[in-house]
């Protein structure tokens, strides 16, 4: 496949607005037919434009009104390290987001708990048992003023 055309962009910037959007809606707002429009989203999805449909969670209504980004700077930076670490930290329930990043710290973790005592027992007991841990400085969010996963195409 080549890269995606105008119509293409055009249902991804819906999908990602929306994805509860049928394959009629979207015919609708790109003036094809379901039928066409129906084949272009299976093509995005199978070439890997569309990794997944989700649910974005109200977190406060579920008392995990607590948002942290963590830093963690490892022990040692070998490959074994690294990948030992993202494995332990696939496993923790409250880890949302996990990313590699450049600079003092090798990861910044997203991290949701219900309120600090949660995160405390969270800092001790979970990321304490993860041996690949050097340190750690965590950030708490105040507001969250935006949150997003549709990328600006």
């Amino acid at each position: 496949m080549e890269g995606p055309d105008e119509t293409d962009l055009q249902l991804l910037r819906l999908l990602g607005a929306d994805s509860n959007l049928t394959i009629k809606e979207l015919a609708g707002r790109v003036n094809l037919s379901p039928s066409p429009v129906f084949e272009r989203v299976k093509r995005l999805e199978a070439n890997g434009y569309i990794k997944k449909y989700i649910a974005l969670i109200n977190a406060e209504k579920l008392n995990y009104g607590l948002i942290v980004f963590c830093n963690i700077r490892l022990k040692q930076h070998d490959k074994s390290i690294g990948h030992q670490f993202v494995t332990d930290i696939l496993h923790l329930a409250e880890v949302v987001e996990c990313y590699n990043i450049s600079g003092d710290y090798d990861f910044l973790l997203k991290v949701y708990a219900k309120d600090m005592k949660h995160y405390q027992d969270f800092v001790f007991n979970k990321l304490g048992s993860v041996k690949s841990i050097g340190s750690t400085h965590s950030t708490f969010v105040m507001c969250e003023n935006k949150n997003s996963y549709n990328i600006n195409i």
